[in-house]
């Protein structure tokens, strides 16, 4: 009769080691190589739409086109397409037709946004009036370097790209804030009350135009207008068709003498959606489908035409089945095909900081440097507005992470009734996949610089691929 063997008592306890202890020169040297690759893109990236030009041309350069130039659709095929110029869905079509393998990130971030008449002139010096866009702590905005980023349409059809701020010589833009010596009543107000939305005002210009009339009341603002009509040729009626976006004018950079962390503007979600874009455009001949979205307005709730709710990235999804089955679309099969479609949904999380430790519960929460984070559910108050994860699907996951050398860890986001969060899983699982959250922990998560680690970009850089390969 067979002994059984003994359990080691260790083995029962689950163990999230912190990376940096436990992984090879070769793999820390890796990862330290892909941050780099990682810092360079999130540069030139700050914005949705440089996002998608930037992701468009790294597709292109391996053999990517656009899924319209495409009538049929054979293994090996590569295809995108741009939703709106703000979001993009791309695939690899596979040897089986079984389902998608689906990464879906999102790449907006929070930011300042420019109201539809922005520029005014106020005891000599003019601004821009902003729209706060996402979740962000007002004050956090006040006295940093700002950049401008964006596009303004006019009449005759012409796009008339703005980035002021970026480069070295580039003037920079301002928010102020009040000097402590006269700040007593200030200091007596909670933080979310020290400057309003509508205080959110950023200085643009502190010269008059030099030829202005003596009875022309706006002087600075006028100088400005000539400004910006030279150097774009735009007028002030054209802001109303603008997308112009106040962003950090921040580089990302290595954090500690080690060199062990990131700090940039965007980790929210393009420290997800970079280590998708990767690991797809690593992928030539997969047993199933693999794709890839990247979408727009998920810190506003995913809503408009370029937003995870658009049925723009389910038309993808439909053309794929359609070109690739080669049959008359059949929305019933289509259907079918879709709920045995898998996903990880690609957003990032808190990560517990001892600073603030009572926010967390310790036994279920993220930490720093021990790989990527799964996230059975999100939402708030009860799990309210999440998506909760089938646990064979998890389990699913799990296996695969650890038949691959995928280093993870789990958590939730933050103590119950702690507050709360969501991301687009509940958009997609509607459709009757299986979605998982799974991301990289964060700091200071919607700051105009938030930290992550580097040894966590490049465990979900290798999650994310041992997932699309496998599932």
């Amino acid at each position: 009769m067979a002994t059984k063997k003994k359990t080691d008592t260790k083995d029962l306890f689950a163990e999230y080691p912190n990376l940096y202890k436990t992984s090879s020169n070769d793999e820390i040297e890796a990862c330290m190589s892909f941050a780099e690759d990682y810092k360079a893109f999130l540069d030139i990236s700050k914005t949705e739409r440089e996002f998608v030009k930037n992701a468009i041309d790294a597709c292109e350069s391996v053999g990517f086109v656009d899924i319209e130039t495409k009538k049929t659709l054979k293994p090996g095929d590569k295809v995108y397409s741009s939703i709106r110029g703000k979001g993009i869905v791309m695939a690899v079509i596979g040897k089986k037709n079984e389902g998608f393998n689906i990464l879906g990130a999102h790449i907006d971030s929070p930011r300042l946004d420019l109201k539809p008449n922005p520029i005014y002139e106020e005891d000599e010096t003019t601004y821009f009036k902003t729209h706060y866009y996402g979740g962000i702590k007002k004050y956090q905005w006040t006295t940093i370097p700002l950049a401008i980023h964006g596009c303004v349409f006019t009449k005759d059809g012409k796009a008339h790209e703005i980035v002021v701020g970026e480069k070295d010589d580039d003037p920079i833009f301002y928010i102020t804030d009040l000097l402590p010596h006269l700040a007593n009543e200030q200091m007596k107000k909670t933080p979310s009350d020290f400057i309003s939305g509508e205080d959110l005002n950023v200085v643009i210009g502190g010269i008059p135009l030099k030829d202005s009339k003596k009875e022309d009341k706006k002087p600075f603002k006028a100088n400005i207008l000539k400004l910006l009509n030279d150097s774009y040729g735009i007028s002030e009626k054209d802001f109303v068709s603008g997308e112009i976006e106040i962003v950090p004018a921040v580089k990302a950079r290595d954090v500690g003498f080690d060199r062990a962390y990131i700090a940039a503007y965007g980790h929210d979600d393009k420290v997800c959606a970079y280590p998708a874009l990767m690991a797809l455009l690593e992928q030539e001949r997969p047993n199933k489908t693999c794709v890839t979205m990247l979408t727009d307005k998920e810190e506003i709730g995913s809503y408009s035409n370029s937003g995870a709710q658009s049925v723009l990235y389910e038309n993808f999804l439909m053309e794929v089945f359609a070109k690739q089955t080669g049959k008359t679309f059949d929305l019933l099969a289509y259907r079918k095909f879709i709920a045995n479609s898998k996903m990880l949904s690609t957003d990032v999380s808190n990560a517990f900081d001892p600073k603030y430790a009572n926010v967390s519960e310790r036994n279920n929460t993220a930490y720093l440097s021990h790989g990527i984070k799964i996230e059975k559910y999100v939402g708030a108050r009860g799990k309210s507005g999440t998506n909760e994860a089938n646990g064979d699907f998890v389990a699913d996951i799990i296996r695969i992470f650890e038949e691959n050398s995928v280093s993870w860890q789990t958590g939730e986001l933050g103590k119950v009734d702690a507050g709360g969060g969501g991301t687009i899983s509940a958009y997609m699982a509607k459709h009757g996949m299986e979605v998982l959250d799974c991301g990289v922990p964060v700091w200071s998560m919607h700051a105009p610089y938030e930290l992550i680690s580097k040894i966590d970009l490049y465990s979900t850089y290798l999650a994310y691929k041992s997932f699309i390969e496998n599932i």
